[in-house]
């Protein structure tokens, strides 16, 4: 499939666009959430939550602090991500590569790979010169994804992430573009 997904710059999306992209990315971070993955939610998130996040990444990306991307099937929304610049003055030179999430019929197909692929060159290209990123400990698929595309692991804070009664590792990973 990856072959026929068009990624598309999310950055400029504004007023009526951001309202039906609402709604598309409401439908993929609802189901997959829902389903147990690993978005940093517990509940599936609100839509208006999910628009007031995509608001603050495209601004962001417009100002040159971030990235928001958009894997596209025709005219149908099969995946997202986006990076954000630290906002600590002594890390801005640094951004966290935050939520890559793919439609779940879409998944296994090379989405993922293509999305994070692209995310990670526009931050190479934005002069970021480390990208980092968590990711919750039980879920390998995108550990493994991570690794191909040359992220290492820096850190592990065992059961930190609590869902229910069930703990899972916090794994952080980094790409250092200055090597």
């Amino acid at each position: 499939m990856s072959s026929g997904v068009e990624i598309r710059d999310g950055g400029g999306v504004v007023d009526e666009s951001l309202t039906s992209l609402t709604d598309a990315a409401h439908a993929i971070l609802g189901e997959l959430v829902a389903g147990g993955a690993a978005l940093g939610w517990v509940d599936p998130p609100s839509k208006p939550e999910i628009h007031a996040l995509l608001e603050k990444v495209a601004a962001a990306s417009r100002a040159g602090d971030g990235a928001l991307r958009l894997a596209y099937s025709g005219d149908r929304l099969v995946g997202l991500g986006y990076w954000l610049r630290y906002e600590r003055p002594t890390h801005r030179p640094h951004a966290d590569l935050e939520k890559v999430a793919v439609a779940s019929d879409a998944q296994g197909l090379g989405v993922g790979r293509l999305l994070t692929a692209v995310l990670v060159d526009s931050a190479r290209e934005a002069g970021i010169e480390v990208l980092t990123l968590d990711a919750r400990g039980d879920n390998e698929k995108a550990l493994k994804l991570y690794r191909t595309l040359g992220f290492r692991e820096y850190g592990r804070l065992p059961d930190f992430v609590a869902v229910a009664e069930r703990r899972y590792d916090k794994v952080f990973c980094m790409l250092d573009f200055r090597d």
